[in-house]
């Protein structure tokens, strides 16, 4: 099947973001023929350590048809606009509410690798793959936040809207279950790499973040090739220059490069 790609613009076909995501988008989907629709988003991408993940869920067609789609699925909304014991106390629920929902993650080792984009891209053909063993996804659409289309091949009709996981409810569910999914995660760490505060700050950057790098270093959950390494933890790249001098003086088969 040819691949179709739709982006929601300002104008007639646009879908206004409203209070509370609504399943608007879902529902038109469904009477052009899709057999399901997917809500895909990501989370994890800005952190500088642990995982990057991806949430897809697929809403159940009652909850698609209800005029109160939103309470039926707990109040979920963009992971962004709720706290932490919110985003808990929603997650079983939305959940079990869902007709079928998955994650897929890419490591921190695996981001730094491969580089961000093609790491989500990985992170989601996992997520898409879990999936595929609950239902059918072979005529299914995807709907992701943003504009960037980093779903296919995988599933043959995408649809990217702006702000797509504040409006679209499947995003939304998806984007709870990702963020407490990795959140999840990321406590478990801090019991081995407590003094860079993972329980609290996930791996997203915040001052407390910023002076444990300095103090102690990257631990073994940190993406080391990103930027903010040279920033905050200077005398690794001082110490990586001079290790390189030193190689200088070596034979041309023992020197090893690494991309960033």
């Amino acid at each position: 099947m040819a691949r179709r790609l739709f982006r929601w613009r300002c104008g007639a076909d646009f879908i206004a973001v409203k209070e509370a995501p609504t399943t608007q988008v879902e529902r038109v989907l469904l009477r052009k023929g899709s057999s399901i629709v997917i809500g895909i988003d990501e989370v994890g991408k800005g952190a500088w350590a642990g995982p990057l993940m991806i949430g897809a869920a697929v809403l159940s067609r009652d909850v698609i048809a209800s005029d109160d789609a939103s309470a039926l699925m707990g109040g979920a909304r963009d992971s962004k606009q709720l706290s932490e014991v919110k985003r808990e106390e929603m997650f079983d629920h939305v959940a079990a509410t869902c007709a079928a929902w998955s994650i897929g993650y890419v490591t921190h080792a695996e981001c730094d690798a491969l580089g961000m984009n093609a790491a989500q891209r990985l992170a989601t053909k996992r997520a898409i793959e879990s999936l595929a063993k609950q239902i059918d996804v072979s005529k299914a659409t995807a709907v992701i936040d943003g504009r960037w289309d980093f779903v296919s091949p995988h599933i043959s009709q995408v649809v990217t809207q702006v702000k797509a996981d504040a409006s679209v409810l499947s995003v939304s569910a998806a984007s709870v279950l990702a963020k407490v999914s990795r959140d999840r995660m990321m406590r478990e760490y801090a019991n081995d790499y407590s003094l860079w505060s993972f329980e609290t700050n996930k791996g997203y950057p915040c001052p407390k973040h910023r002076t444990a790098l300095q103090g102690y270093g990257p631990s073994a959950l940190h993406r080391t090739s990103w930027a903010f390494m040279e920033n905050f933890v200077p005398w690794l790249s001082r110490q990586s220059a001079y290790q390189l001098g030193h190689s200088q003086h070596e034979p041309q088969s023992q020197l090893e490069f690494r991309s960033a």
